[in-house]
């Protein structure tokens, strides 16, 4: 059984879950209480019978659209209804929405209750597993409301990868291209070639997450070098954004990053030395996973609104964490209108 030990909490490796049953023995818990949405409740909730019992059930419905404040409010009902003091704890079953609104809400109710992660995605394994990002989204965009505050321990199995869709799965790679295309060259390298449906994928989650830690633990509340990990995002957030709102089958996080990656890389090539080889063999292997989505008829003023109220930037500047090569990144490159204009045409032309 693998770990990383963080300064405040562990990250554990096991197939089993049995180790969240030591954690829970060892512990003085005067109720636990297990947030779960449709999905989870039917698929990933049996696993976890095999472990635990005795615990109460908050049911959430799926989906970033329910990733806000009514959802805590129902939340926190419940808590209340169902007499959780401070001494509860809250254990998050899902994908990336259910950590992260399920962190946010333990981390209010009555000033805060302990909580762990069990992420069941390919996605919520490698993304949210570390940093203690915690929020929901606003009206305006995504995670405006939050804080960082870290879990008691974070449980990785990837028994739960059997109850992924395909396209959820390929999901999740997004995130382990881009931890690979910041900091691991030699992994990038190795990646190019893998068959990504058969891979050994508690060596690559162990090892994605390997470079998540070494980045945030030099900067946990992303005043530098963390900002790295928003390679894609600054575009690719925007992406999600606005095909959530205006698309019926929405695209999925990682499929929106695989674009802003993509659009990054071509203004990493303008900005910051990325050389045209790499930026070639970038989209030839994000597009393999990530079949190209049409973008043309989205909105591009609307998208740019949406990007000049993401977190990164500073004042009206838009910033974007950009490629000076494969493995290595920049941060804090303030990006011109013109220029995402410009990234977003190219990704078109492909």
């Amino acid at each position: 059984m693998n770990k990383i030990s963080l300064k405040e909490y562990e990250i554990i490796f096991d197939d089993s879950l049995e180790s969240l049953n030591d954690f829970l023995a060892a512990s003085d818990y005067s109720s636990v209480f297990v947030l779960v949405d449709e999905n989870t409740k039917v698929h990933c909730l049996p696993i976890l019978n095999t472990v635990i019992s005795g615990y109460t059930i908050i049911e959430t419905k799926s989906g970033e659209t329910h990733k806000n404040i009514s959802t805590c409010e129902t939340i926190w009902q419940q808590l209340i209804e169902n007499n959780a003091d401070r001494k509860a704890l809250f254990i998050n079953l899902g994908g990336g929405v259910i950590g992260d609104m399920g962190g946010f809400a333990a981390s209010c109710y009555k000033r805060g209750i302990d909580f762990i992660n069990i992420p069941t995605t390919l996605l919520s394994q490698v993304d949210s597993s570390i940093g203690g990002k915690l929020g929901i989204d606003f009206k305006y965009g995504k995670n405006l409301i939050g804080l960082f505050r870290n879990p008691k321990a974070v449980f990785v199995s990837p028994v739960f990868f059997k109850t992924l869709p395909k396209r959820q799965f390929i999901n999740g790679w997004a995130e382990i291209f881009k931890h690979a295309l910041i900091q691991d060259q030699e992994q990038w390298q190795q990646y190019k070639s893998t068959d990504i449906l058969h891979a050994n994928m508690n060596e690559i989650v162990f090892h994605s997450l390997q470079i998540k830690k070494a980045v945030v633990e030099a900067d946990p509340f992303e005043k530098g070098l963390r900002k790295i990990l928003n390679f894609g995002h600054t575009i690719g957030h925007a992406i999600e954004a606005y095909s959530l709102e205006n698309e019926k089958d929405s695209l999925l996080h990682g499929e929106a990053i695989a674009i802003g990656m993509i659009c990054e890389a071509y203004l990493s090539v303008k900005k910051c030395g990325l050389s045209e080889r790499e930026l070639l063999e970038i989209q030839a292997v994000l597009l393999t996973h990530f079949p190209k989505h049409a973008i043309a008829d989205f909105n591009r003023e609307k998208l740019l609104e949406i990007m000049s109220i993401d977190k990164k930037n500073e004042g009206t500047v838009i910033k974007a964490a950009l490629l000076t090569e494969i493995g290595k990144c920049d941060y804090d490159i303030a990006i011109t209108k013109e220029e995402i204009f410009e990234s977003l045409n190219y990704y078109t032309t492909l």
